[in-house]
């Protein structure tokens, strides 16, 4: 095998040899792929990562290594621009092509076209391909030919349309000579402090591909027939966790809904299949955020509608500060955030109660929130965190507009014994049921529990919310 067969494969967000298209795309080329992952200094820059997203990265990419190396190949790692690194390391090891996957993501677009050109250049070829999503953009359109900009139709047109089968492991590599390896001098797999963050808690779940996998069969198995219901009850272990290996594509779509589906054959009963549609929407919740990201990218600067490009939204430090630290005197919120700050991860449920609460009661800019989770949140995803923000700040694609959540109702409804609140809130475990949820704890009990009164009034609040809205959109 000579040189020219070689061929780099620049892992972004798929980390994984399981169910990949491109690498199985290569791999029909050549046994000698080299895989590469770069870390871009101008995204680790940036003032919205997460430690705990880091640490999971880095466990993932830890396991994708010792995957290559088992199959004989390398993982390879560099601290640079990609968009000067890949084509000069491409000429360098004189690569027949770079792979790649696609990304919906404006930066990682841009990033991605000057890479592009720089290879047409230098006459290397490269190809693209779709992991992050089971039916690439173009695929899923309205009958005018235009992206949808409502979840229910993208719905049942996605749905209805047939998923590829998942692919193979990829097996049987050649890695790089040592000579080869000296002439572009990789670096050792870094650490997070390393690279500037430090996470020593537990994460929510255990990076790598094999856990990721397992976590998905133990899911499907054991929980994904009671979705419908289990999926409301923060206090519970009703979801999956995965979000994080969807995140850095750690796990394959066509593998997940296959998975998904083989449970759907053999399940007995019409509310078990109900459930498991239900989880299969969440998928397609994520793509169809992915989807208005790539048609719409503005988004990423603002909201997508026009009465809230100048909404007078109150934004009072104090507030966004008592939200963030849990001190908001709303118990359902303030545990909502304190799983958020001490795990890295918060209940799918509880993510809606809080931005609701921030956007609707606090009357701050849901883009606060919407960067606050990317600072923490393990599973932080550009498209379905500004997409759940904008739903939750009614400034996004959404239908109905103006939906508030009560969170007294919402913990009455989803945490009906404040086994959640109790569990975040442990200065509260001695409060009477009744009186948690409903926020009316005695003076003394709060005095003696150290804990706050409410910062704002719910329904004095909404009502103003509701006058902001109703006054901009005469102005729009």
């Amino acid at each position: 095998m000579t040189s020219s067969d070689l061929i780099i494969f620049w892992h972004r967000r798929d980390l994984r040899l399981d169910d990949h298209y491109g690498l199985t795309q290569a791999r029909s080329r050549s046994r000698k792929i080299v895989g590469v992952f770069c870390f871009d200094p101008k995204i680790l820059a940036a003032d919205d990562i997460a430690p705990a997203r880091i640490q999971y990265l880095l466990g993932s990419l830890a396991c994708l290594a010792q995957n290559y190396s088992i199959q004989g190949g390398n993982l390879l790692f560099f601290f640079a621009d990609p968009c000067q690194l890949i084509p000069e390391l491409a000429q360098k090891l004189s690569a027949k092509a770079v792979y790649w996957s696609e990304d919906v993501e404006p930066y990682a677009r841009s990033r991605d076209k000057i890479v592009q050109d720089s290879l047409k250049e230098k006459g290397i070829e490269y190809v693209t391909h779709w992991e992050q999503l089971l039916h690439r953009p173009g695929q899923v359109l309205s009958q005018s030919q235009t992206p949808y900009t409502v979840f229910t139709p993208f719905w049942k047109n996605w749905n209805s349309l047939p998923k590829e089968e998942p692919l193979p492991s990829i097996e049987n590599l050649e890695g790089l000579t040592i000579d080869e390896l000296e002439t572009i001098n990789p670096i050792a797999l870094p650490t997070a402090k390393d690279l500037g963050y430090c996470w020593d808690k537990e994460l929510p779940l255990i990076p790598g591909e094999q856990a990721a996998l397992e976590i998905l069969e133990a899911f499907c198995q054991n929980h994904l027939e009671n979705y419908g219901q289990a999926r409301n009850f923060p206090s519970i272990n009703g979801t999956s966790l995965l979000g994080p290996a969807l995140k850095f594509g750690v796990i394959g779509l066509r593998r997940i809904w296959q998975t998904s589906q083989n449970i759907s054959l053999y399940s007995r009963s019409d509310e078990a299949r109900q459930s498991i549609t239900t989880w299969q929407q969440e998928l397609a919740w994520r793509e169809f955020y992915q989807h208005c990201l790539y048609y719409f990218p503005a988004l990423v600067n603002g909201p997508y509608r026009a009465e809230f490009q100048n909404f007078p939204w109150q934004d009072k430090p104090e507030y966004f500060q008592a939200w963030c630290t849990g001190n908001t005197g709303y118990p359902i919120v303030d545990a909502a955030m304190r799983q958020l700050n001490e795990t890295g991860w918060m209940h799918n449920r509880c993510r809606m109660i809080v931005a609701s609460f921030l956007t609707k009661d606090l009357i701050l800019n849901w883009q606060w929130g919407e960067k606050y989770f990317m600072q923490k949140l393990v599973d932080g995803d550009l498209s379905a965190n500004n997409g759940g923000w904008q739903w939750s700040a009614s400034s996004g694609m959404d239908p109905k507009p103006l939906r508030i959540f009560n969170p007294y109702t919402q913990a009455q409804r989803f945490d009906p014994e404040g086994d959640y609140i109790r569990r975040w809130l442990p200065e509260l475990s001695s409060i009477d049921t009744v009186n948690l949820l409903s926020g009316k704890i005695p003076p003394l009990e709060r005095m003696y529990c150290n804990y706050p009164e409410p910062i704002v009034v719910h329904n004095e609040q909404q009502k103003k919310f509701k006058i902001l809205y109703q006054e901009q959109k005469q102005k729009t």
